[in-house]
């Protein structure tokens, strides 16, 4: 069979992240680059069947092909780091250290935001014929979402940034989900639709993904949207960086590290009888 159990790919989880870590820096950079750049292309493909749909969920339905894409290619997501990298600290790997951690997401930040920037930049020429002309109805709609999740974030104070951050704490619990469930299957069609379901989840939902987010916001700027890279820096990409480490790490990596790499000894079978059976109320 083609499916692997929890406990084997929480050990994949822990050597990828170690992995990770010791990858030569032209090799994290190119990888990080393609990702961004595929990612950011699927972006631009959902939001132009949901546009030319008038159904976002299609666009939705859609949307996981760019991620299967760049994980079956063996390229690497910010998101996607936040949750592995950590495991090998924690396991106190030889050699992983917290500053070569912080090396190798600082290394695939540049990367993705490089990739996802190339992305809206070819986008933009084809949204407005080479900026001769106003951006069709797609570039419309990127220019409003681009409004709508930084200033309109802002204009709504603590409430605004609180729902920023959970969704995008949100986000990458689906996100890394899908990751880690890639790892359960030793087929092409078992990582594909293993991955599928968590990533249309948080696309459907609206969820703020940081490197979704170098796409669509640098974009809606270069289409001439009415918002700054200063509201976009301050009101949605660092508080999404920072809610998506929270919500892998935590949601996702160390709950599988702590529950089946780090499991804990099972209860002696006798001794649980005789605790149930003592724990019942006397007739």
């Amino acid at each position: 069979m083609s499916y692997i159990q929890p406990k084997e790919f929480a050990s994949k989880m822990v050597d990828a992240g170690e992995s990770k870590v010791f990858t030569s820096t032209k090799d994290t950079l190119i990888r990080a680059y393609m990702a961004g750049a595929i990612l950011a292309l699927a972006a631009a493909f959902a939001v132009t069947v949901a546009v030319n749909t008038g159904n976002f969920l299609i666009g939705a339905l859609l949307f996981p092909v760019g991620f299967c894409t760049l994980y079956l290619l063996g390229f690497d997501l910010l998101t996607g780091v936040f949750t592995l990298v950590p495991l090998a600290l924690f396991d106190k790997r030889p050699g992983v250290t917290t500053k070569g951690m912080l090396r190798n997401w600082g290394l695939v930040f540049v990367g993705n935001f490089a990739g996802a920037m190339t992305t809206a930049i070819f986008m933009a020429i084809t949204f407005t014929m080479g900026f001769t002309l106003e951006p069709n109805d797609v570039g419309q709609r990127l220019m409003n979402i681009g409004h709508a999740r930084t200033v309109g974030y802002a204009e709504a104070g603590a409430g605004g940034m609180l729902t920023l951050f959970v969704r995008a704490v949100m986000c990458n619990w689906m996100v890394s989900t899908g990751v880690v469930a890639a790892m359960m299957s030793t087929s092409v069609s078992g990582k594909v639709i293993a991955m599928w379901m968590p990533i249309l989840i948080f696309f459907y939902l609206g969820f703020e993904h940081s490197i979704v987010n170098m796409f669509l916001f640098p974009i809606g700027i270069l289409l001439g949207a009415d918002f700054t890279w200063g509201d976009y820096l301050l009101f949605n990409e660092i508080p999404t960086v920072i809610g998506n480490l929270v919500g892998g790490l935590t949601f996702v990596g160390a709950m599988i590290y702590a529950t089946h790499y780090r499991e804990s000894p099972k209860r002696n079978a006798a001794l649980a009888r005789n605790d149930d059976a003592s724990a019942m109320p006397a007739e």
